[in-house]
């Protein structure tokens, strides 16, 4: 009797935990934790709640586990006494970022976009032509490659040069919107590529995923055969929506990385951790106080691709050092422990920040990040939240007129032109630095739109490798040693707690 009591008792705990995992599972999936009514119902109203999303990064770009680190803390020698990344310790949030640098047929395939949709529009392919002429130089014969190197075949997997700030972001816009679309697109939310080239009409259809979120992209010849079944009451049994961002299949934008992302992706500091303590600090992306291999397969050979020393692009004919007398191919060298190629050396890239020389004085210790300026769509019809769009299907950003949420009775004051309402300052990315314009160019060359390049390129010496370097240029100028990668935020805790060692391979 004894006996039969356990089995009976253990059968009804086996039960009653079967219960529990299955009654948790159920209610993770299908049931509201706070009020007990199903989600995706029809019935009820049908609120949509997708519990199977796995966040992933978009195409070309790798995770970044975040953490904490010194900015600034690999720069063992300020030999331009800039003082101007001075040591401060700071956290960097999980990202991700470009594998390689954008290359040549990346820039290619933009151009290409912009001529098949906008064949009338000169201006905005003549804008988005990279500077080929920064390869001039009054005392080099470089004219071959004003010709050649963005077009020859032979140099399309090299990183695109000559392109500035404001060129990088419009293609980091570009690609946010042609991912997206091409995700909504092989999905059939939205007609395939096969019955868009065959629409006569197809004005006003250019694809931006903030206009299509806000519903503005809809429609005959525009919605796919699978787009998500609507579930709000009354809706009808067949009845169709559009992808929502809570369905978490659109991606993120893509962008620049802040300075602080691309110095701690640069460094890859995780190959030096172990249980939470870094063991050796780092002067390059890779071990070791030198810019050569230890390896023995590679023993002696450059890590990078810079200038060894004046009048030494490249090495010696018959046993070529670095092997590059300009840029090289953007999968060149052994990747760092991220696995990022090229993060030192080939060619310097731009990051988001404004540059100021005592950015460490006045930073955030979370995320740092100086270049805020606050902008807000532009409403056509605020009744009906419908967002203003410029002539490419893109939404017009106004400046912000709040730091924060307004009451409704504010925001009604605000639409009635309130004068009390419009003392906000969104441009703080200066955090209200004096500007002295008339002193511009002659005492100084920084202002607001002096922005950051890091890395190291071609024709730098071995200093500029370190990650903790920094210099700038003006947002509208380029050069012939500069280009750029893009990054994206990553959304949720992707690694999670205790997550342990993560990172690609070790040179």
């Amino acid at each position: 009797m004894h006996y039969i009591k356990i089995a009976i008792t253990s059968l009804l705990l086996v039960a009653s935990t079967s219960l529990v995992i299955t009654s948790c599972k159920s209610s993770r999936s299908n049931v509201s934790d706070k009020t007990g009514v199903r989600y995706n119902d029809p019935y009820n109203g049908g609120l949509q709640i997708n519990r199977k999303v796995k966040e992933s990064p978009g195409p070309g770009l790798i995770g970044i586990e975040g953490g904490t680190f010194v900015m600034g803390g690999s720069l063992n020698e300020d030999l331009g006494y800039s003082h101007d990344n001075l040591r401060r310790r700071v956290t960097v949030a999980s990202f991700y970022i470009d594998e390689t640098e954008v290359s040549n047929a990346d820039w290619l395939e933009y151009l290409h976009w912009i001529a098949q949709n906008y064949p009338e529009d000169g201006k905005l392919y003549y804008d988005a032509l990279p500077d080929s002429l920064v390869w001039r130089n009054p005392l080099s014969y470089n004219e071959p490659y004003v010709n050649f190197y963005l077009r020859h075949p032979s140099f399309q997997d090299y990183p695109v040069v000559g392109v500035t700030w404001d060129q990088a972001n419009a293609y980091c816009m570009w690609r946010t919107d042609r991912v997206n679309e091409h995700i909504l697109r092989q999905s059939g939310a939205l007609v395939d590529y096969k019955t868009l080239s065959e629409q006569q009409n197809r004005e006003g259809q250019g694809f931006n995923t903030d206009i299509y979120l806000n519903g503005q992209i809809q429609g005959d010849g525009i919605d796919g055969k699978n787009m998500p079944r609507d579930t709000k009451i009354g809706a009808a049994k067949d009845a169709k929506r559009i992808v929502r961002m809570e369905d978490g299949i659109l991606k993120q934008p893509y962008r620049l990385p802040t300075e602080a992302e691309w110095e701690y992706a640069a460094l890859g500091l995780i190959g030096n951790t172990v249980e939470g303590n870094i063991e050796n600090s780092k002067t390059y992306p890779w071990n070791g106080l030198g810019v050569r291999s230890g390896n023995r397969r590679n023993q002696g050979r450059m890590m990078a691709n810079f200038k060894i020393t004046s009048g030494n692009n490249m090495g010696v004919a018959g046993n070529l050092n670095d092997g590059g007398d300009i840029t090289v191919s953007v999968k060149s060298y052994a990747p760092n422990d991220f696995g990022l190629y090229n993060m030192a050396g080939n060619v310097n890239e731009w990051v988001s920040d404004v540059y100021r020389q005592l950015s460490y004085e006045d930073f955030e210790d979370f995320n740092p990040f100086r270049g805020h300026v606050f902008m807000d769509n532009e409403y056509e019809n605020a009744e009906t939240r419908t967002l203003a769009k410029d002539k490419y299907g893109r939404p017009i950003k106004v400046p912000s007129k709040a730091a924060r949420k307004q009451t409704w009775e504010e925001l009604q004051a605000a639409k009635a032109g309130d004068p009390s309402t419009a003392t906000y300052d969104y441009d703080v990315r200066g955090f209200k630095d004096e500007e002295l314009k008339e002193l511009y160019g002659k005492t100084t060359l920084v202002n607001d739109k002096s922005r950051v390049y890091k890395g190291g390129s071609w024709n730098d010496r071995a200093y500029w490798l370190n990650p903790a370097t920094r210099r700038f240029m003006q947002q509208d100028e380029s050069n012939a040693m500069t280009g750029f990668r893009c990054a994206m935020t990553m959304v949720g805790n992707v690694y999670g707690p205790s997550s342990g060692k993560r990172g690609s391979a070790t040179p």
